[in-house]
């Protein structure tokens, strides 16, 4: 819906209302909720005049990765100098580690104080979706929330996507509240996954809304994959290792929230938990929700879910759609800053469960960067919870390539979790409990039970062979198995085999 004291625009209309070096903030935590037809329209642009030689390159910031539309339209028109928090696209990344496109990767939950603080400069223009703006500014947002409220209060000029595929009721499970700057903060009144502290719309100065652009589609959300073998794995170890936890009494016999990155194992490890009876009723404190979290409220087996983006597939939202009486009782929307806060995150005494490329065998984990220096996508939210979660929980396959790479090394090859944060790793091969493990108990276990088998023998020389310290490294071979990768294609060297 909209209101007629706001212009209706065409996309390219409102894409004239974006001039080349300026900084552009889209609406958008994974693809739910990212704007789309006006980036489309960027793109267009910004071909045409790449073709009369002209330039156009703006900065981008979005809450996380986006959909296609955004960040990969964008970056395959070569549109984008500069982008923050968070992305996931191939066209955008081959550019970000070619060095044509700079890249700043941090916490999401820092986001919004960073860009209230000026820390990025000025916001030139804020791009939307909505599913409603009202004459006197109140902007309901779509299916994520993201930092949309800290663009929308920060820009300068305002261009609102309406969508009009996105139900009504969104606006139910909306709770948006911004946090006043610092030294003025209050606790953050969240005692429950499902506590609402906000409103479900964000005000903004109507003046600086330029004009609307109706839309009519879909997020942009693509099937995960069935979980293979190794995910499977993954997942019953996870099970297993919460059972544990719950036995010893550990976990309270209301169990405690769980956090989930997003990706197959991810959804492995929650269909996982679904199916174990011995698991009980559990709520969510997380920032993504996902397509195998819905059929898990439906059956009782997740009772809510705080969160900050719907990240559904269209068919799977259409059937939310047809229940919201069941949903928006069960799901709190929020801006990131909230459901990543890390005082929140320690209150609830979330478990975290994420995802790491590598981890090496002091417990060391690496997010975001393939050999030390290919980004992939960014560290997210997971830095957020795992420094504060009650427990934190480092999944991954034990190989990659077809075993061509090791996800056990000696030494990360970049380091987003540090020993500190990270409390047990899981890979199909088994379970490291490193809390309370002196390093080389640390070592021991992440070889012996989480490192392929093809991969111990090679980690075992390497540890038996280091120089002793608190620490025992071989500083000269500490990386030998990424390089070996680089140069032969096989992280074994020549032939797949080597010695340390």
């Amino acid at each position: 819906m909209y209101n007629n004291r706001f212009p209706i625009l065409t996309p390219d209309e409102a894409a004239a209302h974006v001039s080349n070096g300026q900084m552009v903030a889209f609406s958008g935590f994974t693809p739910a909720g990212a704007a789309k037809a006006v980036p489309r329209a960027l793109a267009v642009k910004a071909r045409a005049l790449h073709a009369k030689g002209e330039p156009f390159r703006i900065k981008v910031l979005t809450g996380a990765s986006t959909g296609r539309s955004l960040d990969e339209t964008l970056a395959e028109a070569e549109a984008i100098s500069w982008r923050a928090p968070y992305q996931s696209s191939s066209a955008l990344r081959k550019q970000m580690n070619a060095g044509k496109t700079d890249f700043v990767d941090m916490h999401l939950s820092h986001l919004p104080q960073w860009l209230s603080f000026g820390f990025f400069g000025d916001i030139d223009v804020a791009v939307i979706e909505a599913s409603e703006v009202t004459a006197d500014g109140r902007v309901y947002l779509s299916t994520s929330v993201g930092a949309s409220p800290t663009f929308l209060q920060l820009a300068k000029k305002i261009i609102i996507e309406v969508n009009g595929t996105l139900h009504p009721r969104l606006r139910d499970m909306a709770d948006i509240a911004v946090l006043p700057p610092p030294p003025h903060r209050s606790p953050i009144p969240i005692f429950h996954p499902l506590d609402r502290i906000g409103v479900p719309f964000v005000h903004v100065d109507p003046k600086k809304i330029v004009g609307i652009v109706q839309t009519n589609e879909w997020d942009e959300v693509g099937e995960f994959s069935p979980p293979d073998e190794a995910s499977q794995r993954i997942a019953g170890f996870a099970v297993e290792f919460l059972l544990s936890e719950m036995k010893a009494g550990r976990i309270p016999p209301e169990f405690l929230p769980l956090q989930s990155g997003v990706g197959n194992v991810a959804n492995a490890v929650m269909a996982g938990l679904g199916d174990n009876d011995k698991i009980p009723p559990f709520y969510m404190y997380s920032e993504v929700f996902q397509d195998s979290l819905p059929a898990l409220m439906k059956s009782g087996k997740m009772l809510g879910a705080s969160t900050t983006s719907l990240t559904v597939m269209p068919s799977t939202l259409q059937e939310m759609y047809e229940d919201m009486d069941f949903y928006t009782s069960r799901i709190v929307l929020r801006p990131q800053e909230y459901s990543n806060n890390p005082g929140v995150v320690r209150r609830l005494g979330v478990i975290s469960m994420n995802t790491a490329l590598e981890v090496d065998i002091y417990g060391h984990a690496n997010s975001t960067h393939v050999c030390g220096t290919t980004m992939m996508n960014g560290i997210g939210g997971s830095g957020d919870f795992t420094r504060n979660a009650y427990f934190s929980i480092f999944m991954c396959p034990s190989v990659a390539k077809g075993g061509a790479i090791s996800a056990i090394v000696p030494f990360c090859s970049h380091v987003d979790h540090n020993e500190h944060s990270v409390q047990v790793v899981i890979t199909d091969q088994g379970i490291a409990d490193l809390r309370g493990r002196s390093p080389e108990e640390r070592a021991q276990l992440l070889i012996n039970n989480c490192a392929h088998p093809t991969y111990r023998d090679y980690l075992r020389s390497y540890l038996a062979n280091s120089r002793k310290g608190h620490l025992r490294h071989q500083l000269g071979k500490a990386f030998e198995l990424h390089e070996n990768f680089v140069n032969f294609g096989h992280m074994l060297g020549k032939g797949g085999s080597t010695s340390a």
